[in-house]
């Protein structure tokens, strides 16, 4: 094991430039390396990461200071029988025909509302005009909270994810994820209590009056479950629907593709979640000595899993440096399931809960946007650069196109 290996360093400026050539030196030569700054092992190939997120071994404890001091206790804290029903009391609002019935129409509403902003235009930057606020509208919208605080959801969202992604510590970061914990608390707590008398047809009122097994949420589950929604909600979709974008437009023949038969969207959206995912790593911490790649890691250390690099496996994927939407190893049938080929979602018990509202989100934008911008291209001299370690997409997608 190397604590450098031949790749550059996790926190440095290079690697955050570009992670994907790091990432084939650690494939190659460096599957676990000790990261002393991290204080975590870092694991990177396909059968290593997946084994973290299936293995019962590999705990989330981790979440106790990764994520609780800014969400409060979640669901992905939870193990066992805790863990199953809260998952139970939950999961039903983002699949079948509640998320179809009731939710794809409130999809379908924020995108139109906000490519209107830009369709007559002709240019527009996808990201600051519509992937960036397409998610968190969506989810205040589906929570049935007031639309005029989209600007304090997109605040909070954008110190939640900093919080999250603080691989370096930084202590202004970290102070303005607590304060974001304790505004997001007195906003939504009173709102919740509310909400618990005058039920209505939305999701905060989902998450009030439903049970399993004589189970109910507290008031304390359903806000620590709305600030994890919008984080993880938000991020997944944001950096995805602009990666997708952005990767088409840089493979005009798969954009004409999609273009011509939308049933393809899919597969882009696969593709892009395994080639540029919207979260590079995910943590876990083994409850007992674990072997990893012929290294033994102690119980109790910090994991590093990095998605972002065992999705570019060459052991599980044929040519994986190349965006490819018609690839034969990434089957879209369960792609958006337990069951998928890539690692973007994790796997096991903790698998995404909200993978099939992302995949509609994601239906849903691209069929519109590309409604609304028949020739899209990349405006003229614009080199989209991928921005983020922990979480990563296009900072910017400068586009231009006739107007409708």
């Amino acid at each position: 094991m190397t604590s450098a290996g031949h790749a550059p360093d996790i926190l440095s400026p290079e690697f955050a430039a570009d992670p994907y050539t790091a990432y084939d030196l650690m494939l190659e030569h460096s599957p676990v390396i000790w990261h002393e700054e991290m204080q975590s092992y870092i694991v990177s190939r396909f059968d290593d990461v997946s084994r973290a997120f299936k293995e019962g071994t590999f705990t989330t404890e981790n979440y106790g200071w990764q994520l609780e001091p800014v969400h409060g206790r979640t669901i992905l804290q939870m193990s066992g029988r805790e863990h199953s029903i809260r998952r139970a009391l939950v999961a039903p609002a983002f699949r079948g025909n509640e998320l179809e019935q009731k939710f794809r129409p409130v999809i379908e509403r924020n995108s139109a509302q906000l490519i209107d902003t830009f369709r007559g235009r002709g240019s527009a930057d996808l990201v600051g005009d519509y992937a960036r606020h397409f998610p968190i509208n969506v989810i205040v919208d589906m929570l049935g909270l007031d639309p005029s605080d989209h600007e304090r959801f997109q605040r909070w969202y954008t110190a939640i994810i900093a919080f999250l992604g603080n691989l370096s510590q930084d202590e202004a970061v970290t102070a303005a994820g607590l304060e974001t914990h304790d505004e997001l608390a007195a906003y939504m707590l009173p709102i919740i209590r509310d909400r618990r008398a005058n039920l209505g047809d939305d999701l905060l009122s989902t998450l009030c009056a439903t049970e399993v097994d004589g189970t109910t949420m507290s008031d304390e589950d359903i806000k620590a479950f709305c600030s994890l929604l919008l984080a993880a909600g938000g991020e997944t979709t944001d950096k995805a629907i602009a990666s997708l974008f952005r990767n088409l437009l840089e493979h005009p023949e798969q954009l004409a593709a999609v273009r011509a038969d939308r049933e393809l969207i899919p597969k882009a959206f696969a593709e892009t979640l395994r080639y540029t995912p919207p979260v590079h790593m995910i943590m876990r911490q083994p409850a007992e000595d674990v072997e990893i790649a012929g290294e033994t890691i102690p119980a109790g250390s910090t994991v590093t899993c990095l998605i972002g690099a065992a999705n570019r496996d060459p052991r599980r994927f044929a040519n994986p440096g190349a965006f490819d939407i018609f690839r034969t190893d990434l089957p879209t049938d369960t792609a958006f399931s337990a069951a998928a080929s890539h690692l973007s979602f994790a796997l096991g018990r903790h698998f995404c809960v909200g993978a099939l509202l992302a995949k509609t989100e994601i239906e849903v934008g691209v069929n519109q946007l590309l409604d609304a911008m028949p020739d899209l291209r990349l405006a003229d001299g614009a080199a989209p650069a991928e921005r983020g370690v922990f979480t990563r997409g296009p900072a910017s997608l400068p586009v231009t196109f006739t107007p409708a």
